[in-house]
């Protein structure tokens, strides 16, 4: 059976993509970070992401595999994401569909002329 965990922005499966579908792996998870493409991500901040997920997983080493235990690492993933959108690492697609600012609102940066 297959485990996740959805927040707004991370994605979280106890499952590999074989030809663009789920496959169920008790051994294995998958993360989807910002599938409705919400923020614009330079490589360099979503690689810190995926660190910040291996690192959170690792922090549940030994521990049973449970829907709880993904929602805690997707919940910190959020506020992870939170603090880059915030120290200004990662921003908002202002092309995306989606333009709810669930963050926060955009910050405008304004120089003196």
């Amino acid at each position: 059976m297959m485990l996740k965990s959805t927040t707004r922005h991370i994605r979280i499966f106890t499952a590999e993509v074989q030809d663009n579908e789920f496959a169920p792996s008790p051994d294995l998870l998958t993360l989807d970070v910002d599938p409705d493409n919400e923020f614009n991500w330079p490589e360099p901040t979503l690689q810190k992401v995926y660190r910040k997920f291996d690192e959170l997983v690792d922090s549940y080493s030994g521990e049973d595999l449970t829907e709880y235990n993904l929602r805690r690492i997707g919940s910190d993933l959020e506020y992870y994401l939170r603090s880059l959108l915030q120290e200004g690492e990662l921003s908002y697609n202002l092309n995306s569909r989606v333009q709810n600012y669930s963050m926060g609102l955009p910050q405008m940066v304004y120089q003196d002329q």
